[in-house]
């Protein structure tokens, strides 16, 4: 039993893209590595935020009333944000019992199916999550904190993050297909 992503979850194409493909292709690595690097700021800032809040409590004796739903909101969009780098490098935890036991070509089926039920499954958490985001705006939703911030603020995160996530999960289900025809 290997430790990490068996062969069939790590292939992501026979060959590099050329053309149109290709250009999507390194776009959305870019923008991926992009989110990767500000979800990494947003997780130091709200470390930082954190310390301070313990810091001014313990020795200050000093309460702030804003630092938990910051560091909420950054961890939030931090993880949202995220899933989709996450996703294409197939880094969320995987179950690999069965992958030892199935043969390569029904692997490759069932990754495919899984990546559609995943898509399924996140395309309609981004639906809701856009209604919730549309809401939240038109209702003026705020935090019932004293700071009170609006919540448009991590509800659009989480959004933009599912709609990322879904789209990861759609070129993959595209790209699963596209192998699995051309294979022999």
């Amino acid at each position: 039993m290997g430790h990490g992503l068996d062969d069939v979850e790590r292939v992501t194409s026979t060959a590099p893209a050329s053309g149109a493909v290709g250009l999507i292709d390194r776009m959305w690595q870019r923008l991926n590595y992009v989110v990767v690097i500000l979800s990494s700021i947003a997780l130091v800032v709200a470390s930082g935020v954190l310390t301070y809040s313990v810091v001014t409590r313990y020795y200050l004796h000093y309460s702030t009333d804003w630092q938990d739903e910051f560091s909420v909101f950054l961890i939030v969009g931090a993880v949202f944000m995220s899933a989709a780098a996450v996703q294409m490098r197939r880094g969320h935890v995987g179950i690999e019992a069965i992958t030892v036991l199935l043969p390569k070509r029904v692997n490759e089926m069932r990754v495919i199916l899984v990546d559609a039920a995943s898509l399924a499954f996140c395309g309609y958490f981004a639906w809701k999550s856009w209604l919730l985001l549309h809401e939240a705006i038109v209702d003026n939703f705020h935090t019932s904190s004293t700071w009170g911030p609006p919540l448009w603020i991590p509800y659009s995160l989480m959004t933009a993050g599912m709609v990322l996530l879904s789209i990861q999960l759609l070129l993959q289900v595209i790209a699963g297909v596209r192998r699995w025809s051309a294979a022999p």
